[in-house]
């Protein structure tokens, strides 16, 4: 017998409905798989000096002492890390110069990479010396969001900033997102993000990307702002400036280590009523990104179901976990 009109309307819906169960499960119980406690090998807990010597590196709960950190995560960035980290450091050197209370420091993350990413960093730490150039090397590869964590959560600055290995971001912009960091009043806690964009924000923020890449971006913006975070129209671009506070706050209850880990960390400041800036910077593409276009967007797509799920359902809470051990 021929099923009606509403009889097929009625299974359809049936079948949505165990579809969405199946879902909201998998986001729960998988859940258990990512945790928010941080487990470091041994060997992560400590950078080496430009003299050879291994020293432990300090935590974020602990006051800082610098005014500004660093965090570049780097994954087989041999070729491109000189490039950038050329330019980080002739502006912070410069900008030191100028101003002599102006301390800083950059943490290089080397994501488990299977190239001479560590080497090339170690060079700078010869360079300029420990106390401004650490290198913190990952035994296997967590991400670029693991990488950020753990860089982030070894920190000494009062502003912490993640950059990008490639340099698409000019260093300089550093000033633009500061302002926009200042511009943010009042602090509750003294927290605050500000997030460099590359939404065209201003005249002269340039972005340049292939057409595909601009569709498949517009499209994971689209889902970003439906599922987890609104009122920023980039959550994507490597360059955030953070105080001390907001990062301690953030990076210590963030699960997602691959490439939607923006978008949590963003969604977990809302949560906690952090205020964000958004300010326009200079952004062009470098060639060898290591986000393949269809399947890393799908990726990240995926995440962002399981993001909201995994927090609606109560997989994830908002509280603060077990100290790193």
């Amino acid at each position: 017998m021929d099923l009606g009109f509403f009889e097929f309307i009625q299974l359809l819906a049936a079948l949505a409905v165990f579809v969405l169960i199946l879902v909201v499960l998998i986001a729960h119980f998988s859940a258990s798989m990512i945790m928010a406690d941080v487990k470091r090998h041994k060997n992560e807990k400590y950078f080496f000096t430009e003299d050879g010597e291994m020293e432990a590196f300090p935590s974020i709960e602990d006051p800082h002492s610098r005014e500004l950190s660093v965090v570049v995560p780097s994954y087989n960035e041999e070729l491109r890390l000189p490039v950038m980290m050329d330019e980080a450091m002739e502006y912070l050197e410069s900008r030191q110069k100028q101003q002599p209370s102006f301390t800083y420091e950059v943490i290089v993350v080397d994501d488990g990479s299977k190239d001479k990413t560590t080497e090339v960093a170690l060079d700078y730490t010869r360079r300029y010396g420990a106390s401004k150039v650490r290198v913190l090397t990952l035994v296997k590869n967590h991400g670029k969001g693991g990488a950020v964590r753990m860089g982030v959560l070894s920190s000494r600055g009062k502003f912490i900033l993640m950059a990008d290995a490639d340099g698409a971001t000019k260093f300089a912009d550093i000033e633009k997102v500061e302002a926009g960091l200042r511009d943010i009043s009042p602090k509750p806690e003294n927290m605050a993000i500000s997030c460099g964009s590359r939404a065209h924000l201003e005249k002269e923020s340039v972005a340049q990307r292939s057409l595909f890449r601009t569709f498949l971006m517009y499209g994971f913006h689209f889902l970003v702002w439906f599922f987890c975070v609104r009122g920023i129209k980039d959550t994507q671009c490597g360059f955030k400036l953070f105080t001390r506070e907001a990062a301690q706050k953030t990076f210590s209850v963030l699960h997602v280590e691959r490439w939607a880990f923006d978008v949590e960390l963003l969604y977990i400041a809302q949560c906690f009523k952090i205020p964000i800036a958004e300010v326009a910077v200079n952004w062009t593409e470098i060639e060898g990104s290591k986000l393949v276009p269809f399947w890393s967007w799908l990726q990240m797509g995926r995440d962002l179901v399981f993001i909201r799920l995994r927090y609606l359902t109560g997989a994830w809470k908002l509280k603060s976990p077990r100290k790193a051990e």
